[in-house]
C-alpha cells in the first residue's frame, strides 16, 4: 500500500509538470501526456527510487532521475508528439523541474516507504525485551555520617 501511495504521488507531480510544460511548447493531447507521465513514473520508480535511493543516497538519485527523465520525455515526445520548438529543449525544462521534485519526493521515500520494519514499529507498543531494575546504594547525608562515625 505504501509504494501505491508514492506510485500515486510521484505521477501526479511528473502529469502536472509535463501537461504545464507540454501543452506551453508542443502540441500535446491529453492522454499523451498521460501515457508519457505513466512511462516516465514507473520507469523512473523502479530505477531512481527503488534501486539507485536506497544504495547511493538523495543527490545520486536525483541526477540519475534527471537524466532518465531527460532521456525518456526526448525520446517519448519525439515519438508521440510533432511540435515547432525543439524538443530536447523542452525536455531538459521538464526534466529540471521533475527533478527538483524528486528530491523532495525521495525525502518522502525514506521517511515514509523504504524505513526498515523495526522503524515503522509504533513507539507506544510493548517491547518484547525482558525488563530488568537496577540496583544501586543511596548516597543519602545521614548514611555518609554514619559510615563515617563508624571508622572513628
Amino acid at each position: 500500500m505504501r509504494h501505491v501511495k508514492a506510485l500515486g504521488i510521484k505521477f501526479l507531480i511528473t502529469a502536472v509538470i509535463l501537461y504545464s510544460l507540454l501543452t506551453i511548447f508542443e502540441t500535446a493531447t491529453l492522454m499523451e501526456i498521460l501515457f508519457i507521465s505513466l512511462l516516465v513514473t514507473g520507469t523512473a520508480y523502479v530505477i531512481g527510487d527503488l534501486i539507485i535511493l536506497p544504495r547511493y543516497g538523495n543527490l545520486i538519485a536525483t541526477i540519475a532521475d534527471f537524466g532518465l527523465a531527460f532521456a525518456a520525455i526526448w525520446i517519448l515526445s519525439a515519438i508521440f508528439i510533432y511540435g515547432a520548438t525543439p524538443i530536447a529543449t523542452v525536455s531538459a525544462f521538464c526534466a529540471f523541474f521533475i527533478a527538483i521534485s524528486e528530491a523532495l519526493f525521495h525525502i518522502y521515500m525514506n521517511e515514509k516507504v523504504l524505513k526498515k520494519e523495526e522503524d515503522r514499529r509504533d513507539t507506544y507498543t510493548f517491547s518484547d525485551r525482558r525488563l530488568q531494575t537496577e540496583f544501586s546504594e543511596e548516597e543519602d547525608v545521614d548514611y555518609i555520617r554514619k559510615k563515617n562515625r563508624k571508622r572513628h
